[in-house]
C-alpha cells in the first residue's frame, strides 16, 4: 500500500521491459504474438526448436536452485517463464537474469551473453 498502485504498475512495466531487452540480447525470442501487448507480469521465451526449455529449466533448478516457469499445453518444453511482478525488484531481477544466461550458456543453447547488462543498462536509463 505504501508503494502506491501507480508506481507498482510502473515498477512491474520496467522490470517487463528490462526482461525483453536480455532476452533479445541473448538471441532468443519473447514469445508474443503482438510484442506491443506483452506483459508486464510474465515474459514467455522461446528456445531454439533443438532445445528443451524443460532441459533448461531442470539445469538451472539443479545449478543455481533458481526456479522458472514452464511452457503449458501447446508450449511445453518450448518455453520458460519469467515471472517479475508482487514485490520483485531490480535486485531480484539481476538474478534470475543472471541464473538465466549462465544457465543458457551451460546448456550450450547459445553462448548467451550480455542480457545482464542490457537489461541493467535500460533500468539505468528510466
Amino acid at each position: 500500500e505504501a508503494e502506491g498502485w501507480p508506481n507498482i504498475y510502473a515498477r512491474h512495466a520496467r522490470l517487463a521491459e528490462a526482461t525483453r531487452r536480455a532476452v533479445a540480447a541473448w538471441g532468443l525470442e519473447n514469445y508474443c504474438a503482438m510484442p506491443e501487448k506483452s506483459s508486464n507480469t510474465v515474459t514467455a521465451v522461446l528456445v531454439p526448436e533443438d532445445q528443451s526449455a524443460d532441459a533448461l529449466r531442470a539445469a538451472i533448478l539443479q545449478r543455481y536452485d533458481m526456479s522458472l516457469g514452464a511452457g503449458l499445453g501447446p508450449l511445453a518444453d518450448k518455453v520458460f517463464r519469467i515471472g517479475h511482478l508482487g514485490s520483485f525488484n531490480e535486485l531480484m531481477l539481476a538474478g534470475t537474469l543472471f541464473g538465466i544466461e549462465k544457465g543458457l550458456r551451460l546448456s550450450g543453447i547459445n553462448s548467451a551473453q550480455g542480457g545482464v547488462e542490457a537489461a541493467m543498462d535500460y533500468l539505468d536509463g528510466v
